[in-house]
Order: structure tokens, then sequence, then C-alpha cells
């Protein structure tokens, strides 16, 4: 069975043990590595592999094809995406006219930084880039771009390069809304049957967490000279009871999400009783 998963700390700890033959029921899984910006287009594309780990923001271009899987992904509190500079300014005004980096196009922060800025920023800013996320924070640093909006352990490093905080996307959701911040999810082809899946996929996360030295070398042979003390706090934030079973307070802040994000029109219309089925 194909899958594909980013390299980074959170999915390497949820897929080691299915990857590597510790969960009988499991199949063996040939793997990708890619991050989120290639595997919501790889979802999109028709010709995916059988599991992905995508943006919930992306949902509404693959739900016709992909099912949900109500277990293995991320979401949370406190774990929301950044917006940074290098000055330290705190108004949204200041990113009227200026250009602002983003890890992807179909994220779930680029879908926050949207509906915070039609909120506080009507019209928006002056131009949005794509980048590597991993290439955001030194661009910023260096002045080629006036804002990042970044995500994963940069909410720990981001200081290391003389940035400061504009605002916390995540934080403002969760002030919004009152609801959990759906970042990353899993999905299967509706041609298979999920409920195996997703019953493999939870014993994957269950053995991580019976296991956390288990996966060490696999976590830090993918974690891009990230350090064991920043992976360590990008598993503890990502992975949490969320990971195990989304439940009826996940799929509400997910269908809030997108559903607030149709209405707005910064999606493609799309059914969401597909988000549970």
């Amino acid at each position: 069975m194909k899958i594909a998963f980013s390299p980074c700390p959170n999915d390497t700890f949820v897929f080691h043990a299915a990857v590597h033959g510790l969960i009988p029921e499991a199949p063996e899984l040939e793997v990708t590595y890619a991050d989120v910006d290639k595997t919501n287009y790889m979802a999109a594309s028709g010709q995916g592999p059988d599991i992905l780990k995508v943006s919930y923001a992306a949902l509404p271009w693959v739900l016709n094809d992909y099912a949900l899987l109500p277990c293995g992904g991320a979401l949370g509190r406190g774990c929301g995406p950044l917006v940074l500079t290098r000055d330290g300014s705190r108004d949204p005004e200041f990113l009227r006219g200026r250009t602002v980096a983003v890890p992807s196009e179909r994220s779930t922060a680029y879908l926050l930084f949207r509906l915070w800025t039609a909120q506080h920023l009507p019209g928006g800013v002056g131009k949005i880039v794509v980048m590597p996320f991993h290439e955001i924070m030194p661009a910023v640093r260096d002045g080629s771009i006036d804002a990042g909006l970044v995500i994963h352990e940069a909410r720990f490093t981001y200081p290391d390069y003389g940035l400061k905080l504009m605002t916390d996307l995540g934080e403002w959701w969760e002030d919004d809304t009152g609801l959990a911040i759906p970042l990353g999810a899993i999905i299967a082809r509706r041609t298979l049957d999920p409920e195996p899946i997703a019953r493999w996929v939870r014993a994957s996360v269950e053995y991580a967490w019976e296991h956390p030295e288990a996966s060490r070398g696999y976590v830090m042979a993918h974690a891009q000279e990230m350090s064991p003390e920043v992976a360590k706090a990008h598993i503890e934030l990502y992975v949490n009871n969320f990971t195990r079973d989304l439940g009826d307070e996940g799929y509400h802040a997910v269908e809030s999400l997108l559903g607030r994000a149709a209405q707005e029109g910064l999606v493609p219309d799309f059914d969401l009783s597909l988000i549970r089925s």
C-alpha cells in the first residue's frame, strides 16, 4: 500500500510502528516523504497514493476521491501558525502592500491567514509568494520578504532568526470560535475500506506513545537537522488525543473551518457531509 506523509517529527512518530512492521494488521507500506505543499496537490491530481497526510484546508478539492480518517492527523490547541516580521509590528496594517511568504496555497495556515486578513485587513496584503516552509524565516530575516507565515517547529525557533511575532493565528482562531485548530488530516482512497486502515493507524499512534524511544532514530533521521529537544517539543505539541480520535469536537472544528471558508469563497463548494463519511 502506498502512503505519503511529511518528514516532520509528528508524522514519523505517528507512522513509525506501521512503517516498520510493528503493527500486525498494517499492510506493507511504500512510503513517499513529501512536505504538505506537495501532498495537497498529489491528492488533488487523481494520481496520488492510497493514503496521504494533507492540510485540512485541501479537503474540499479531494473529498470526492478520498475519505477523512478519524485518526493520525494534527488538530489541537496552542499549535497554530504564526505571522512573523523583523520589526515587531503588531498592527495588521503593516502588511498592506507588503510581500508575505506562505508555505502552501492550500495549507490550513494560509486559509487561517486569509480568514484573519478578511477580518483585520480588508483588501488583503500586497503580494503572496509560496515558499518551502524551512526557507521562510531566513527570507524574512534577510529582508527579501516583509513577513512570513510559518508552521511546525518554527513556533520554537523563530527567535533564533531575530524575528518577532505579529500574530498567532491559532490563538486568534481559538478566541474567535472557541474551537481547536485543524491542521493536518490523514485521508484514504474511497475505493478502500477505511475501518481497517483507521485501526492500524490508531494502533501505530498508541504504539508510539507506549514506546517513545523506539521511533527516535527514525524521527531524527528525517528531522532536517532539527535538534532532539525541538523534535520532542514538536511531537508533544502536534500529537495529542485528537491524533488518536477526532471525536465530535474534532469533526466540528473541521466542519466549522471549511464551512466558514466556503461561505467566504476561499475554497470550492463541496458537500460538508463528506467530512464524516
